[in-house]
């Protein structure tokens, strides 16, 4: 049998399922070493590192996996998510920028950007690029949810009442939640 880098990214899968993720990483590198062209070892050791929380290696096999397909939407989503973790979100933002530049319909570069916005206080834009995430996505209760919040701090509350209609349709428990946190101080239990 001749090991391909195919090969060893299944061997990863399998080793990071069972939480050997060292070894995962090292099946991951073993083939890129055979094809450093290879994009799903580059974005493998991207997710990977990213779940384990060390971000900067993350970042930079992403960057990688970008210099192999320069294009590729998921790649780009996955960068701006680690960006926004690390708190960079201006460089969350660029990412998920060119992600839905490049795919429009990706709903989770919209509910990331949406995020990345309204951490850096742009709620106006946080809601716009939530509510793209929600029309793409009309059942995803978190985007809805996320949504709801961009309203409330708007203060834009007949939006609000919309949303949590909306949400109460197919996610109680979510609405629950949101209802909890835009009520009234003098509101709440």
């Amino acid at each position: 049998m001749k090991i391909t880098p195919w090969w060893h990214v299944q061997r990863s899968r399998l080793l990071a399922m069972f939480k050997q993720h060292e070894q995962a990483a090292d099946a991951l590198r073993e083939a890129l070493r055979l094809d450093p062209s290879y994009f799903r070892a580059a974005c493998g050791l991207g997710l990977l590192y990213g779940s384990l929380g060390r971000y900067c290696l993350a970042v930079e096999y992403f960057q990688a996996a970008l210099e192999i397909d320069p294009d590729n939407a998921i790649a780009l989503f996955d960068l701006g998510y680690v960006h926004h973790q690390k708190g960079q979100h201006e460089l969350a933002i660029a990412a998920f920028k060119e992600a839905v530049r490049r795919k429009p319909n990706i709903d989770r570069a919209w509910y990331g950007m949406g995020l990345a916005l309204a951490a850096l206080g742009r709620h106006e834009e946080a809601a716009q690029a939530l509510e793209q995430a929600a029309q793409l996505q009309p059942m995803n209760g978190y985007a809805w949810c996320e949504l709801g919040m961009a309203y409330h701090t708007l203060n834009r509350r007949d939006k609000l009442d919309e949303v949590i209609a909306h949400l109460n349709r197919f996610d109680p428990r979510m609405t629950q939640r949101l209802v909890r946190a835009t009520a009234k101080p003098a509101d709440r239990p």
